[in-house]
């Protein structure tokens, strides 16, 4: 391992903000006591890299709780939202992009997605419209479903991109499947028709108690989330230049009496020549990215962010049990 020479970013001094008093994305006390008859459930998004499962995770919680890239297989983990509506408190999981698996992480990722599939008490199957066909990883998708013997709800994302006639011969097409019980059109970035399957859910959740209090919003740990929303910066802004041979992680997490958090992170790359793009030239690139991470971190947070990032190389990093583990998949999936 190579860790050459580390450069940090630090651009902001502490000030009073709000603490929490806690390590979970969204735990606090609940905020009222559960309904008479309260139904709750899983709902696994599944779909081909870039459907947009994480965008409407986002919209369906209310809240960013899955980094969002218009870069495929941006998602490595498996990530619970949680959702109240009425009684209901739905569990989406939202599964990385199913896809054919090339590398040791691409065979963890698509294992991840379909143990969330298999886990789920309702699957939902994404589709992005404004593609030019039906791709061949959803296809695998649906055949694999067929093949489980399993019912899923259709989700047709990004209808504010393509005409209505599109839509209703994909409609068509999919439902000559036989899998799909029902079919959502929507728009997961603006919003429209998010609601209407909401409801729809809600009213299929089996009943039973709520498993997680009424204002958690995820079960994913404060740390690997910020560590996630710091790698979404990086997407963002390094584009092509660096698709997918960095990952990050947060080292020191300092809570203060003034209720600021102190965090420090180190962005991971398998070769010098990734460090230096990383870096920018004197740093600006490292500065910029910091200071989008420590703004959005801030206003998850609702309080003052001290943070902190460094640069390292780590040749293998793809091939460590450990980083495996701490994203929650298997490092020996087939």
């Amino acid at each position: 391992m190579t860790d050459g020479h580390d450069k940090d970013i630090d651009d902001n001094d502490f000030e009073d903000g709000m603490d929490d008093g806690t390590d979970e994305a969204g735990g606090h006390e609940p905020g009222r006591h559960e309904p008479d008859n309260p139904r709750c459930g899983f709902v696994a998004l599944v779909g081909a890299p870039n459907a947009g499962k994480s965008t409407l995770l986002n919209a369906m919680v209310g809240s960013k709780v899955s980094i969002v890239s218009s870069k495929v297989q941006t998602t490595r983990t498996r990530v619970l939202g949680i959702t109240i509506a009425g009684d209901s408190q739905i569990i989406f999981v939202d599964t990385p992009g199913i896809f054919k698996p090339k590398r040791r992480l691409d065979r963890a990722m698509v294992a991840a997605a379909w143990q969330g599939a298999d886990d789920a008490d309702l699957v939902g199957v994404l589709y992005d419209v404004s593609r030019k066909g039906i791709d061949d990883d959803t296809r695998g998708i649906v055949e694999k479903l067929k093949e489980q013997g399993r019912k899923a709800i259709l989700i047709l994302n990004k209808i504010d991109l393509v005409p209505r006639e599109k839509l209703l011969g994909l409609a068509q097409s999919f439902n000559d499947e036989g899998i799909f019980t029902d079919i959502f059109m929507l728009s997961a970035s603006t919003g429209d028709g998010v609601e209407h399957l909401r409801d729809f859910l809600a009213a299929r959740m089996p009943e039973g108690p709520w498993h997680y209090p009424e204002d958690q919003i995820s079960d994913m740990p404060m740390r690997l989330l910020a560590a996630e929303i710091t790698r979404e910066k990086l997407f963002h802004q390094l584009h092509q230049e660096l698709p997918y041979a960095a990952t990050v992680e947060t080292e020191v997490w300092e809570e203060f009496e003034n209720g600021s958090v102190k965090i420090s992170q180190v962005v991971f790359v398998q070769r010098e020549s990734q460090k230096a793009i990383v870096l920018g030239k004197g740093g600006t690139r490292i500065k910029a990215l910091g200071q989008a991470a420590r703004t959005e971190l801030e206003e998850m947070l609702e309080r003052r962010v001290h943070l902190i990032l460094f640069v390292k190389v780590r040749e293998d990093w793809e091939n460590d049990p450990e980083r495996y583990s701490q994203w929650g998949l298997d490092f020996g999936a087939n």
